[in-house]
């Protein structure tokens, strides 16, 4: 192959991309490049090219034309090797373009902002990037394509050593190439299939299933040392590792649960969860972070041994002090003081995550692997009950207390595996009963666990993930001291649990919907 004469570079981000071209200059590759970027490497002293110079028309149209041009796809796509290519590209002034480096614009970032608009989306959807990275990738006999900061070294390397990239570097670059603009149309499609879905909804679910995500790192092995693991996708866009050895397969599903969790609470008071083996074993909420704390763990003193704590507010030190008092996996917030984060980082198992993205406002399906080359696809269970989503049931309705302990027990319930138990104030649990067979045993070791930690139960309320099947899940709740209730509702006997509240005085919601976890 010929050394390399002609690069083209258009990058959203800029990383690296300096000492990569001062690299490419020294070698004397000409650079051709656009708007920003040009500007970046020009500050930098380097000698640049406009691409409007370049192709002789100017960028149009807000800049939306101005790498579609027959000199810029001819120069990547025509054959050197094809004698009758190369007489047209000499007759049309075309010449040839040996290296293309682009990244896209941010379209999965911009998407993934709370308060993205579809003009902003619209926006950042990049048209010429991809279409020089393809270009450039199906003639990778002939061009160099660079897709990802993290391969300038490689292509700096051996540009700076022969002039040229290796056949072997060339292809592995041009698959590169390719899987990213996959992934960046998929995730194009699924925003906009998104937003149209919630403009004109469909009970359609898609007709393809995608699965397109670039290995994030290896992980040590899964849920057992004998399985091997690693992490894909942009898991690293929501959750920024600030502390400790790198995260496991069962960190990163305990973390993605709790994160799942506390996002469910607004930052305007303060709220702490506790979970383990993605169980919710503890929830607190209070004026300060270090009182939200108190009433998590005292729901549960033994399980948060090794578990994972997120919180809705900015970690500060006195909850950081509280915390360190017991052995935690993983803490996850939204952000750490300083004095918190230099306390906590004293200890090295510890690892801390800042929540930098909310995980609610991703896509809106779950997918799960059952084998067989299989998968089960549902919508993911953003659900949300406020008080005006309640029907009261039961002859006496609930105080104020007995309906903020309601809507907090739900909240927390939805992410207990069920059948789920919890027993809950109106700022705290004091008792969960998870994953169990049947939902009287549930209660049962909500019971025995609040009895563990000292906690009263009279004057609770009882939540439960799915209806009472029959009233004896309901009167074990009423004997450890319940004085209400809040279930979906919609079993065959809720005529009989009804009845069964009222006999006993208890108030009862019916939510309409239930939050099976499996």
């Amino acid at each position: 192959m010929p050394k390399i004469e002609r690069a083209l570079i258009s990058v959203s981000d800029k990383t690296d991309i300096i000492p990569f071209a001062e690299v490419l200059s020294r070698a004397g590759v000409e650079i051709i490049s656009t708007g920003g970027t040009a500007s970046v490497l020009r500050e930098a002293g380097l000698t640049v090219q406009d691409l409007s110079e370049y192709t002789g028309f100017p960028e149009m149209l807000d800049g939306r034309v101005k790498t579609l041009h027959p000199k810029v796809h001819g120069g990547l796509l025509y054959l050197r090797e094809n004698d009758e290519h190369a007489v047209t590209a000499a007759e049309h002034g075309i010449r040839p373009i040996d290296l293309v480096v682009v990244n896209l614009y941010p379209f999965e970032q911009t998407v993934a902002k709370l308060d993205v608009t579809l003009e902003d989306a619209i926006e950042n959807i990049d048209i010429g990037g991809p279409s020089m990275l393809r270009s450039a990738a199906k003639n990778h006999q002939s061009v160099t394509v660079v897709v990802d900061p993290a391969d300038y070294g490689r292509v700096a390397d051996q540009v700076s050593e022969h002039g040229e990239t290796t056949p072997e570097l060339r292809r592995e670059l041009a698959v590169k190439v390719y899987s990213r603009t996959s992934a960046y149309d998929g995730a194009i499609a699924q925003h906009l299939a998104n937003v149209y879905e919630q403009e004109q909804p469909s009970e359609e679910l898609p007709g393809k299933l995608v699965i397109r995500a670039d290995k994030a790192q290896d992980l040590r092995y899964g849920e057992n040392p004998h399985q091997r693991a690693a992490l894909y996708g942009r898991f690293g866009e929501f959750y920024k590792q600030l502390h400790g050895k790198a995260l496991s397969y069962n960190n990163i599903l305990d973390l993605t649960a709790a994160a799942g969790l506390i996002v469910e609470f607004d930052a305007d008071l303060p709220t702490l969860a506790i979970l383990k083996h993605t169980n919710a074993c503890g929830l607190g909420q209070a004026d300060t972070l270090a009182d939200a704390w108190a009433k998590a763990y005292a729901t549960d003193r033994q399980a948060p041994f090794g578990g994972i704590i997120a919180c809705n507010t900015t970690l500060d030190l006195a909850t950081a002090e509280a915390i360190s008092e017991i052995f935690t996996e993983v803490i996850v917030a939204p952000e750490f003081d300083a004095d918190a984060l230099e306390l906590l980082q004293q200890k090295k198992n510890l690892r801390l995550a800042r929540l930098q993205l909310n995980p609610a406002n991703t896509v809106p399906w779950d997918v799960r692997s059952v084998g067989a080359e299989s998968f089960l696809v549902q919508e993911r269970d953003l659900r949300k009950t406020s008080a005006v989503d309640l029907e009261i049931v039961t002859e006496r309705h609930p105080g104020e207390d007995e309906l903020k302990a309601m809507l907090f027990g739900w909240h927390a319930v939805k992410h207990v595996k069920s059948n789920a138990i919890v027993y809950a104030a109106r700022d705290r649990t004091l008792g969960v009963g998870a994953g169990q067979m049947s939902r009287v045993d549930a209660s049962r070791i909500a019971v025995w666990k609040a009895g563990e930690a000292g906690l009263d139960l009279n004057g609770s309320v009882v939540c439960s993930d799915a209806f009472f099947p029959f009233a004896d899940g309901l009167i074990t709740a009423a004997e450890a001291g319940a004085t209400a209730a809040i279930q979906p509702g919609g079993s065959r006997r809720d005529d009989e649990v009804i009845a069964a509240a009222n006999e006993r005085g208890m108030a009862m919601a019916f939510t309409g919907g239930r939050h099976f976890r499996h």
